[in-house]
């Protein structure tokens, strides 16, 4: 049975899979923003699955210092770590920036798992066949540096598309760079029945399930594991070609050097 955190999972897709997972009998650790929804959410997944071994963090992932206190509790907790399914996300959000001047879609979505994941590496190296999921979309877009460093201001949803590019090529770099951990990106699905898609948009095209048993799929099953470096496409059932930026290795080290500065700062 694997050891497994999912960010993200106190709702949507990332609950879903988590519920999947717990009935499968492994060993799930949840993640949330709130401390009482947490300890909720983990109680029904007990009930619901039977199995005991939940447990969870809180953090909020607008706050990079939140994302480097969690890392440490992760890794105090837990001698290793066999899936890292990178979920959490955001889209529409009353505020634009975080404290610290950068656009929460870049932060939530792609700063904060950046950094977690780069934390947990030594964890992950101890899994056995270690995977990493990372929650892409089809929505994606060319990085304006000056947006993703705070410096400018876009609309939201160009933001979005931008952050998820970002996840998604850092995602093909990583798969370079942390063998024999395997490293994939997927799409979902697009305009599934969540939270974040009802406040986004106010419809919905496929189920919430649509999204969960991918990211069950592409956590633990066999026919997996020799697919690092791969973009999932869920809109299309099966891998596919992420933005033309992602495979130009110019624009992939550019990314990289832009992304350490900032976390690092």
């Amino acid at each position: 049975m694997k050891t497994i955190l999912i960010t993200g999972s106190t709702d949507g897709i990332g609950k879903l899979a988590a519920i999947k997972l717990a009935q499968a009998g492994h060993e799930v650790y949840l993640h949330g923003r709130n401390a009482e929804k947490l300890e909720q959410t983990k109680r029904e997944i007990i009930e619901l699955s039977g199995n005991p071994k939940l447990d969870g963090f809180v953090a909020d992932f607008s706050d990079l210092e939140a994302v480097k206190r969690m890392a440490e509790q992760v890794k105090k907790k837990l001698p290793k770590i066999d899936v890292l399914i990178n979920n959490a996300g955001v889209f529409k959000s009353s505020v634009q920036a975080n404290e610290a001047g950068f656009d929460l879609r870049f932060v939530v979505n792609y700063f904060a798992p950046y950094l977690l994941t780069k934390r947990l590496l030594p964890r992950l190296r101890q899994g056995s066949k270690a995977r990493i999921i990372n929650l892409s979309s089809a929505a994606q877009a060319s990085i304006s540096y000056e947006v993703m460093s705070g410096q400018t201001k876009c609309a939201q949803q160009a933001a979005y598309a931008q952050s998820k590019l970002a996840l998604t090529m850092w995602s093909f770099y990583l798969a370079k760079t942390v063998q024999p951990i395997t490293v994939i990106a997927v799409n979902p699905g697009s305009l599934l029945n969540t939270k974040m898609v009802k406040e986004g948009y106010g419809y919905h095209w496929s189920s919430a399930d649509k999204g969960a048993t991918i990211l069950y799929d592409l956590a633990v099953l066999e026919q997996y594991a020799a697919d690092s470096g791969k973009y999932f496409d869920n809109d299309n059932d099966g891998f596919g070609k992420a933005h033309e930026d992602a495979y130009l290795e110019k624009e992939l080290d550019k990314l990289i050097v832009a992304t350490d500065k900032i976390i690092e700062h």
